[in-house]
């Protein structure tokens, strides 16, 4: 029960990686909001949550500043305060630089990036003022390796990773901590569509020779987020199985 009497919000936490991290947080004593834009998913993992904790879902656009601002005053009415802020809501939009749309790049750097801003600018002061928090952002192995046909995926990744490192420097003061997970292949709905051929590439790089599971991506957030990692800080935790 590392974290019994903590607030925790999750983005994107309804469903895949974000859901199994916002389980992981309830199940050792958090009160866990979740942000996403599906709200059948919502209150199905709002469900789950209240099953083991406290839980609740808000239906909330994370591209938007006044609206993660007003979902965010919703969770501290709620809840009381933020404790741990973990920034998942992610998209991808591949395809070749050659093909690749204005539409889609805008898209994934609104979601990826932007995104997790709006959640980090409107939790800052509040986080700031209670002298304590811990910030997760999920980037990825992609941020750091690159990948042909994500580009703006990439971009978005590697950008969390520089805005994770220069924000740990501004909040140390605070005793708030920022830290990245950036995971490699993970089995979810996304990667269970690929063909078994590319499936197959995948794995003859990674020395594990497995994909992992959201449970591998949901325990190291909850490292990073306890009390055990309260002396890290700017720091990225590869979770690939030995890829990079």
């Amino acid at each position: 029960m590392r974290f019994k009497d903590k607030v925790v919000l999750v983005t994107g936490g309804a469903q895949g990686i974000g859901k199994e991290i916002a389980l992981g947080f309830a199940k050792e004593g958090a009160a866990v909001a979740c942000f996403d834009m599906n709200q059948d998913a919502l209150d199905s993992t709002a469900n789950e949550l209240n099953k083991v904790s406290k839980g609740k879902g808000y239906l909330c656009n994370v591209t938007n500043l006044s609206e993660v601002e007003l979902n965010v005053n919703k969770v501290i009415d709620n809840f009381g305060r933020v404790d741990i802020l973990v920034n998942n809501a992610g998209i991808t939009r591949d395809n070749l630089m050659l093909r690749l749309s204005e539409s889609d790049w805008d898209a994934v750097i609104s979601v990826n990036l932007k995104g997790a801003f709006n959640c980090m600018k409107i939790l800052t002061k509040p986080m700031a003022k209670q002298r304590g928090g811990k910030i997760v952002n999920i980037s990825s192995v992609i941020g750091i390796m690159g990948n042909a046909g994500q580009v703006n995926y990439a971009a978005s990744k590697a950008g969390l990773i520089g805005v994770t490192k220069s924000l740990a420097k501004e909040l140390g003061g605070r005793n708030v901590t920022v830290n990245a997970v950036a995971p490699g292949y993970i089995q979810t709905a996304m990667t269970d569509k690929l063909d078994d051929k590319v499936k197959e590439k995948m794995l003859a790089r990674i020395p594990l020779a497995r994909m992992g599971q959201p449970s591998d991506v949901a325990k190291a957030v909850l490292f990073l987020a306890s009390e055990d990692a309260d002396y890290i800080t700017g720091q990225v935790l590869v979770v690939d199985g030995g890829l990079i």
